[in-house]
């Protein structure tokens, strides 16, 4: 067997290619002799110019566990006689420790702090930029356990559930600003006209200054972090005011972004985080020093949010959750109708169902309906609850009435209730916050339960009169959300696209589930969901003031705009100048050859 030589490199190919060449007298020698010096230009141009910046790495302390294991028998996040936040963990009630909660004044100095170092890094390239995000990118798939560990403790949830909506997303925002999100900031030339065809125009990208982040607390890492990642690259410095429920893992989490700022010699204060009880958080929504708010969470506390933000005049992006749609045709086949459940199980229990873009509603049409339930009502049966079973724990049990009686009052009205649909005490962790995982089918559109969001694991069936677009339409676009929804069905089918462009809804996934966040695309709703976009280019073009300028092209050769006597101070007379306007109109907008001939003769006549 003949050795395995090393390949050669692609300039030792190119060495033996020209020496073949010139000895076979295909190459000139002059050629020949241009040949090396080009080289060498090139191999220093393209070390100059390429981006080869290692991410560095950096350490982050986690947040400190008490000593002494203590569960609380009624876990709550308000201590009785203490003005601090109670954090415990939701699936056990295991004690965390107390934070205390940020003051109007520690929320000026927090911003301050972020105003002062937003100048220095606002002149930032976006090579620099980079370089931070990559090696906070290392860091998270470096310590994907220990991030999910921590956010699984503080939120409930299980270790898959914090893999998928914790790191999978996190990993993909970050990839997708490394990739693109310099051609998203990039200056933009847009086109000129024939009447000022002597201009240059350009949109420019520039930081708004320091944003907050409202954030909820289904995904505690995830929902911290993205809103970093967005405002750092466009910029800008940020104030993220994170949910008291998830207060304990807040400043781990706030610390990753602040580690790569200061792995490459920046200011970590450019990242902020506070948390503090509702009536304090008004302070920071109308702080005149605040350029931009994004608010996730529920839609009463927008309302107090959007309020507080029109004092200071504060532009709001609000994700307001929904009652999110997946809508199964009877043109999907047996074998798609198994890939089908398994998507529908994960899309509806993912972290126990608190979660913004999970499936609140399932939508048949008469035929695969009755398959669904057959299909589905062992699966759900079977779900375990616990943080190292199928389904975690919910956050917290203060939803819980209003969620039983919504349940109750849907089996009264015709509903039928197949699993769950009550609380659940665990036997190991009776002081954990469970809910038993629940499948109601024979779901009618005018039921509480089918017009209000549950974030919860709570799978609910409804069956549509017809397979029509507009029967299938009728019950989607019922309630007043519209966040995203999905559709499955054989791609011939012309109802597909129909159904697509038909829902009231900010984002559709097309046989699949959830897949545009997955791949960065604008991110919002329309209706009771809110307004506004993040993620994606809409997302980062978002937190910028869009700058319009509008340049000579040709000042040079001193074209410039300048005002033609018929229309300067004082105007001579009107009517003349009126004509001489009109000319300029029909010149520059005339429908035909002949009105522009024509104003131009009102031009000519008028001058």
């Amino acid at each position: 067997m003949a050795p395995v030589l090393p390949p050669r490199s692609i300039l030792g190919q190119l060495e033996d290619f020209m020496r073949n060449a010139l000895s076979e007298g295909g190459v000139p020698h002059a050629v020949w002799l241009a040949f090396w010096p080009g080289v060498v230009i090139f191999a220093v141009w393209y070390l100059l110019i390429r981006e080869n910046d290692k991410p560095i790495r950096y350490s982050v302390p986690a947040p400190k566990i008490p000593e002494k294991y203590e569960v609380l028998e009624n876990p709550t996040i308000k201590a009785p006689g203490s003005t601090a936040i109670q954090c415990y963990a939701p699936a056990t009630g295991q004690f965390l420790g107390f934070i205390n909660p940020s003051t109007p004044d520690a929320i000026d100095r927090a911003i301050k702090s972020a105003q002062e170092a937003q100048v220095e890094w606002a002149k930032t390239t976006f090579r620099q930029r980079r370089a931070v995000l990559r090696s906070m990118l290392q860091y998270v798939l470096e310590n994907q356990k220990e991030i999910c560990r921590i956010a699984c403790l503080d939120s409930g949830k299980t270790l898959v559930d914090a893999q998928l909506g914790e790191i999978l997303v996190t990993a993909e925002k970050l990839k997708w600003t490394l990739d693109h999100g310099e051609k998203a900031l990039a200056p933009s030339r847009r086109p000129t006209n024939l009447l000022m065809m002597y201009k240059r125009n350009t949109v420019r990208y520039e930081p708004l200054g320091v944003v907050a982040a409202l954030v909820s607390w289904n995904y505690p890492f995830h929902n911290l972090i993205g809103p970093v990642i967005s405002a750092l690259f466009s910029g800008n410095g940020i104030v993220v005011k994170v949910s008291e429920q998830t207060a304990w893992s807040s400043a781990y989490f706030a610390n990753i972004a602040r580690g790569a700022l200061v792995a490459h010699g920046h200011s970590p204060v450019l990242v902020q985080s506070v948390v503090c009880w509702p009536q304090t958080a008004n302070h920071l929504t109308s702080h005149p020093s605040i350029a931009h708010i994004t608010f996730i969470g529920s839609r009463p506390v927008c309302h107090k949010v959007a309020a507080s933000a029109a004092k200071a005049l504060i532009p709001v992006v609000a994700e307001l959750g929904g009652k999110d749609a997946s809508i199964v045709l009877d043109s999907v086949s047996k074998s798609e109708l198994k890939r089908i459940v398994e998507l529908l199980l994960r899309g509806t229990f993912q972290a126990s169902g608190q979660n913004c873009i999970g499936i609140e509603r399932i939508i048949a049409t008469p035929r695969p309906y009755e398959k669904l339930v057959a299909a589905l009502e062992p699966r759900v049966k079977a779900l375990r609850l616990g943080q190292d079973a199928d389904v975690g724990a919910m956050i917290s049990d203060a939803g819980y009435d209003a969620l039983e009686k919504n349940i109750a009052d849907a089996v009264r009205d015709g509903a039928r209730l197949l699993a769950g649909g009550k609380r659940y005490s665990h036997p190991d962790h009776p002081s954990g916050h469970y809910f038993t995982p629940t499948l109601l089918v024979d779901v009618t559109p005018e039921m509480t339960i089918a017009k209000e969001e549950c974030f919860a694991p709570v799978m609910v069936l409804m069956r549509t009169e017809s397979g029509s677009v507009e029967d299938i339409l009728k019950v989607a676009n019922a309630p007043d959300f519209g966040l995203g929804s999905s559709v499955f069905g054989s791609e011939s089918d012309p109802r597909l696209q129909q159904i697509v462009r038909g829902l009231k809804v900010g984002m559709v996934a097309v046989n699949d589930f959830a897949a545009m966040y997955a791949v960065q695309l604008p991110f919002g709703g329309v209706g009771g969901s809110g307004y506004g976009r993040f993620a994606g280019e809409e997302g980062l073009r978002g937190l910028c003031n869009a700058k319009s300028i509008c340049e000579d092209r040709m000042s040079w050769l001193g074209i410039r705009t300048a005002i033609p006597p018929p229309m300067q101070y004082p105007v001579k007379k009107q009517e003349k100048s009126w004509q001489f306007a009109k000319g300029v109109v029909e010149v520059g907008y005339g429908l035909s050859l002949g009105k522009k001939v024509g104003g131009v003769g009102e031009i000519l006549k008028n001058m």
